[in-house]
């Protein structure tokens, strides 16, 4: 390639990251490794050779990355790259690059990508962070993914130990042993100098000879490899693995803000939700459950780092309540022995819709095959206070209300429900208005499916097209709004001189669910999660299509809003709560959620309309 066809090369990539960084005599050597290559769009696909991966860099036109299912992936246009997945990992190619526009794309060879990588850190580390992203692009919600796709800063020791440069080796060891630790970050005036582990110890001074007094500096690990802590735990797993290195630093404008260690990412990886749902399954004790159960807010931070839908979290974490709860129940047979009759424990509210967030109470009852003697009592009073102290100490707090299967109140047979229900239905006073929006909500956890059917169909066909049931369920929901005020300002919760914010639970998530419960039940619709009730009702013309799909996103969206301000008020140490402070937000932020809660106030005034007007 002659110098007039070299220089438009050139001037392309010293404007394009990573290429932007370096030097002229590197990216003048990168150029003239380049082949071209044009790619028609009648061709469809790009032609990828398994034997020889390489790094395409589009010069123009547009392509797509479907995965080996035919899912997209990506979208891409000029200045974008694809095949460098397979450079950085070394597996076989799998995804297809559909052509949409005709485009020039620029070739580079492995070697020369690798000598890049090896003589620029910053091109290694953008292509690191490339494949992160595709990797969360590529498969967002799936279990495996997650490690890959969360945050650092969720894994990391965040008051990590240090010591001064100045301090000799047997000061560093007693306090690593003092403090179980198997690291220290050595600090010169605040700025990190190097880290000390326990193989720096084992090397570089008892194998050597040294004693106690040698200067710490003398054996630490000098100018060690960090991160950031908004970088992804991909990062972290993939400069360990290529360094040889069970400790990282963390550094944030030049100060040391956490470590994170192999340990902790094995411990990140055992928080994926199918991992941790099986290793519940094998405890076989309540400690050992507790410890288990102490990994879930790892998980949920996660989750909402891996920028999964809410809709997709509560399902995730309420599918770990539930194998708790299971648990619970066969652990404590295991005591007790056989049930003197099938039972169904139910399960209520927030984890019988499957949207459970930070902070979930227990809402349970028990559905009894038939009538208890006092051995069965005796059986199932024990079981049940057994099972609700257990999932009091793996942190599903006791019911407020003791809404709970150890009260006997809520432990009946199938005909003492169906009464139950019955009654509330019949006599929607607000006492059983208030019940209806908790019991109404409900699934079966453990147990026989026909015993629970037999009560939830009996329930829907008492409230299916009950006018006046409804329109009590309707009045009630009624009597809370969305939190705008005049002018579409937010209106504010208060608490005496505290100004705690806007409520997104009750003011919002709640009512939603309401709307949703409400047009359920007069369909007499079997599903009580909220989102999949709103595209039963859009599929029924029960809610017109756009009416449902704005209902659906604002319920998605307000959801969001709130784990996301629960995620952030977890990594600052602050009380995990449901009020956000609008000033936080920026002004996008505002004006959508503004919109979210208009929708929910149409909704409200739909509502109203359909089921109170003759009323």
């Amino acid at each position: 390639m002659d110098a007039s066809e070299l220089q438009p090369i050139t001037d392309f990539l010293r404007q394009l990251p990573p290429f932007d960084t370096l030097s002229a005599n590197t990216l003048d050597s990168c150029c003239r490794a380049l082949t071209i290559g044009y790619y028609s769009k009648a061709s469809t696909y790009v032609p990828l050779d398994e034997s020889h991966p390489q790094l395409y860099i589009v010069r123009s036109g547009a392509f797509e990355v479907h995965g080996d299912d035919g899912d997209l992936i990506d979208r891409l246009g000029d200045g974008d790259f694809f095949g460098f997945p397979s450079l950085l990992s070394g597996e076989k190619i799998s995804n297809k690059i559909q052509i949409l526009e005709d485009g020039l794309v620029y070739h580079l060879d492995p070697d020369t990508f690798n000598r890049l990588r090896s003589e620029s850190r910053e091109f290694d580390r953008f292509f690191n962070r490339a494949f992160a992203k595709r990797l969360r692009h590529q498969s967002r919600f799936k279990a495996k993914e997650l490690g890959s796709t969360s945050r650092v800063s969720s894994l990391m020791s965040k008051q990590p130990l240090t010591l001064d440069i100045n301090a000799n080796v047997t000061q560093a060891a007693c306090l690593m042993r003092d403090s179980r630790v198997s690291s220290l970050l050595i600090i010169d005036n605040h700025k990190l100098a190097g880290i000390l582990t326990d193989r720096d110890l084992r090397n570089r001074v008892l194998a050597l000879g040294h004693d106690g007094q040698l200067p710490v500096h003398q054996a630490m690990t000098s100018h060690p490899i960090t991160l950031s802590s908004s970088a992804l735990v991909f990062e972290a797993m993939l400069l360990m693995s290529q360094h040889n290195i069970h400790h990282l630093p963390i550094v944030d404008n030049e100060l040391p803000v956490g470590v994170v260690s192999s340990t902790d990412i094995l411990r990140g990886q055992s928080s994926q939700p199918l991992l941790l749902i099986g290793e519940i399954e094998r405890q076989n004790s309540l400690e050992s459950l507790i410890a288990v159960s102490k990994q879930i807010p790892l998980l949920l931070q996660n989750l909402i780092s891996a920028d999964a839908r809410a809709e997709e979290i509560g399902r995730v974490l309420t599918s770990v309540t539930d194998a708790l709860t299971r648990r619970l129940i066969l652990l404590n047979q295991q005591i007790l022995g056989q049930a003197p009759m099938p039972f169904c424990w139910l399960a209520f509210g927030s984890q019988g819709r499957q949207d459970q967030v930070a902070c979930s109470d227990q809402d349970n009852g028990l559905l009894l095959a038939h009538d208890m003697d006092e051995q069965a009592k005796g059986y199932f009073d024990a079981l049940t206070k057994a099972v609700c102290a257990g999932l009091d100490s793996c942190g599903y707090i006791y019911c407020p209300g003791d809404i709970m299967a150890q009260n006997p109140q809520w432990q009946m047979t199938l005909k003492q429900w169906q009464n139950k229900f019955r009654h509330w239905v019949d006599s929607p006073e607000p006492k059983a208005l208030m019940h209806a929006s908790i019991f109404f909500d409900m699934r079966c956890v453990y147990g026989p499916q026909s015993l629970f059917d037999s009560l939830q169909s009996q329930v829907l066909a008492s409230t299916k097209d009950n006018d006046i049931f409804l329109a009590g369920m309707a009045g009630n929901s009624l009597q809370v709004s969305p939190p705008l005020g005049f002018f579409k300002k937010f209106v504010l919760e208060r608490d005496g001189q505290e100004v705690k914010g806007i409520d997104l639970k009750h003011k919002g998530s709640v009512l939603i669910n309401d709307i949703a419960r409400v047009y359920a039940l007069s369909a007499g619709i079997k599903e009580v999660n909220t989102a999949k009730r709103i595209r039963l009702l859009m599929e029924q013309n029960i809610i017109n299509r756009k009416d449902a799909l704005n209902l659906a996103d604002a319920h998605e969206f307000i959801a969001h809003i709130r784990l996301s301000n629960q995620g952030y008020q977890f990594t600052h140490n602050q009380v995990l709560s449901n009020y956000l402070m609008p000033q936080n937000l920026s002004s996008l932020v505002r004006h959508q959620l503004r919109d979210a809660f208009k929708v929910v106030h149409d909704a409200q005034a739909g509502m109203k309309l359909k089921f109170t007007r003759s009323f």
